[in-house]
């Protein structure tokens, strides 16, 4: 089975360094094959020989990098066939004319709860805008995502789950790079 693993929170300023031969390795070590690592930031395409819980596949790498580094890397994995359903139901590409520049897509480790989901869906993130699908939020920012407040933390402490952020041209690039291998 082929999946995507996104690791949080590494390779940021100078700490929580891990490289990106080291993490394939890593990987390589735990069993998986095919691993594939796109750019610093803790992207991981593999397969692994049989079918596993996504939160078991998860919890492993987790254990793995914490013996291995010494410190919590938040990991969420997904299918790549979730990814690619994804792709294609992006909300905002449904609009049109939308720059793929403004196109995030922040990845939850867990379903929030329902009191949760409804304390964030009554925010207005105006000029920015949000849409919450199972445990994904497509966003799209009117200006870069590092000034709009839906960033990774707002939806971490407002949801209570852990979650990671990714550019659009790297969900592409990762759907990509799944078909390799």
């Amino acid at each position: 089975m082929r999946y995507i693993a996104l690791l949080r929170g590494i390779n940021i300023g100078r700490y929580r360094k891990i490289l990106m031969a080291d993490l394939r390795k890593l990987f390589e070590d735990l069993g998986f094959s095919g691993v594939t690592t796109y750019i610093q930031t803790g992207n991981i395409v593999l397969n692994t020989s049989g079918k596993v819980s996504i939160d078991e596949l998860a919890n492993n790498i987790e254990q793995s990098l914490f013996s291995a580094y010494g410190f919590e890397v938040p990991v969420i994995v997904r299918t790549v066939e979730e990814i690619n359903e994804l792709i294609v139901n992006n909300p905002f590409l449904k609009n049109g004319k939308v720059e793929v520049e403004r196109l995030h897509l922040t990845f939850l480790k867990d379903n929030p709860t329902i009191e949760k989901l409804e304390k964030v869906i009554n925010i207005d993130s105006t000029p920015d805008k949000f849409e919450i699908v199972n445990k994904n939020i497509f966003i799209y920012c009117s200006k870069l995502y590092s000034d709009s407040k839906l960033g990774n933390t707002f939806f971490e402490n407002t949801l209570k789950v852990k979650g990671t952020t990714r550019n659009w041209k790297t969900v592409l690039k990762l759907s990509e790079l799944s078909k390799i291998n």
